[in-house]
């Protein structure tokens, strides 16, 4: 990466208020800073708790269904198979 293109990155991440920079003879300095990086990582989490309960209400609401079907007669499941491939059972 040039250091042009590490410039313009660095101003980016200054503008957004997640590092700060200063001056030390040649040297820029950054440092990063916290707190808005907290706040985004709060944010994340309350999007990830919305959807891990989402998903819990889904895989309820599958299992329910899943419990409402009717199990199928094996017995009658055979007797349909053979009639089906047009051979009958001896």
């Amino acid at each position: 990466m040039s250091l042009p293109a590490i410039t313009k990155h660095l101003k980016v991440l200054e503008r957004a208020g997640l590092i700060s920079r200063s001056r030390e003879a040649q040297w820029r300095p950054c440092k990063l800073e916290a707190r808005p990086l907290q706040q985004a990582a709060d944010w994340v989490e309350q999007y990830r708790k919305f959807w891990e309960e989402s998903f819990d209400r889904l895989e309820d609401y599958l299992s329910e269904l899943q419990a409402k079907e009717k199990p199928i007669d094996k017995d009658n499941d055979k007797d349909n198979k053979g009639k089906s491939d047009g051979k009958s059972k001896p």
